[in-house]
């Protein structure tokens, strides 16, 4: 089951810095939360489990290759990044 996430548009007058919005992801450390290069904040809601299970799967075969490979590194779902 996949629930959409929950988008939210902020007003040009009260857009964000970089700073702020890490801040505001602080301090809701329980939320899954994304800023598109629009401004507009999604909150997403967790995974059912059939898509945990199917996504530990794919990540644990990652992490052999990344092993194996050595030629570069990965990252879990919950990693933040600026682009």
């Amino acid at each position: 089951m996949f629930s959409s996430p929950l988008v939210v548009q902020i007003p040009p007058s009260m857009q964000m810095t970089d700073e702020q919005f890490f801040d505001f992801c602080q301090v809701n450390r329980d939320l899954r939360i994304e800023r598109n290069k629009l401004g507009e904040i999604s909150i997403i809601p967790p995974t059912g489990s059939q898509t945990g299970n199917r996504n530990f799967n794919i990540a644990g075969q990652l992490y052999i290759w990344t092993e194996q490979d050595r030629t570069g590194i990965c990252f879990d779902s919950s990693t933040g990044f600026k682009l």
